[in-house]
């Protein structure tokens, strides 16, 4: 019992390092500058009324819940549909088409920045939100991972829905979508959060400031200073606290599904 005890303990104490810079950016945030740099503390809110107010960052916010959402809603809706068919149909190149899919993990994503840009750029959608979202909407690895998952449901549940008269969109959503439940939700996150993190390319597609997502919000932050060059931290970090707090409500609404889903748990 003492030795449970200990690895308790042990675990807390590591679950607080672990979380120390989330805690500090929180604290941080409630400071005002100049106690910040006097060495005090003065608890304040108008560092989260600033952001809102006077650097707009309630229209960042809208925008990266905008284009995140869409982005993961549209990225799983063609990486489960792709995932289905290369792991229940046999059809002539298919093997070479999901060998080529699989390729494009190992191609990294600053190469296609320029190709994106210019494509974008002759079609007319820079400075637009589907300049932002349709770069992302294709997933290689949610179509891989996907696809491992689908081949590990018996194909006894398709062949049964078949002789019951179902097409094959319809064993999709109606068999294969709600067993991989935990495995869908958890390729979601990890587009989200992957999307919300984005900052290269909407710095290179967006010039007008309307169209900015919380990253490049919160990049233009380093340019105000309180004076003598000095960085506003504690304004800093209460961007940052708006910029984290969807991620850990995704990760809540999700995380009892992601050690399912990581694991492609067999199907009972």
């Amino acid at each position: 019992m003492r030795r449970d005890t200990l690895w308790s303990w042990a675990a807390l104490a590591a679950g607080l390092i672990f979380l120390s810079p989330v805690l500090y950016t929180v604290v941080l945030s409630f400071q005002s500058v100049e106690a910040y740099y006097a060495g005090g503390f003065s608890f304040t809110l108008k560092n989260y009324a600033q952001a809102f107010g006077q650097y707009d960052f309630l229209r960042y916010l809208l925008n990266s819940i905008l284009v995140s959402g869409v982005v993961t809603l549209g990225g799983l809706a063609m990486a489960v549909t792709a995932a289905f068919a290369f792991a229940r149909f046999d059809f002539p190149g298919g093997n070479l088409m999901f060998a080529a899919v699989v390729a494009t993990l190992m191609i990294p994503s600053h190469i296609t920045l320029i190709p994106n840009y210019l494509t974008l750029a002759r079609a007319g959608l820079l400075d637009s939100y589907a300049g932002l979202i349709l770069p992302a909407l294709a997933n290689g690895f949610a179509a891989f991972f996907l696809r491992q998952y689908i081949r590990g449901i018996p194909r006894a549940l398709d062949e049964a829905a078949y002789m019951d008269g179902a097409r094959p969109r319809q064993v999709l959503w109606r068999v294969i979508v709600p067993i991989s439940r935990p495995a869908i939700l958890s390729m979601g996150l990890y587009i989200f959060i992957g999307e919300w993190n984005n900052y290269i390319w909407p710095l290179v597609a967006l010039n007008d400031r309307d169209l900015y997502t919380l990253q490049i919000g919160l990049a233009q932050l380093y340019k105000e200073n309180p004076g003598e060059d000095l960085v506003n931290w504690p304004l800093v970090m209460a961007a940052s606290t708006i910029t984290i707090l969807p991620i850990l409500l995704g990760f809540l609404l999700v995380e009892r599904h992601l050690v399912r889903g990581i694991t492609m748990g067999a199907v009972k």
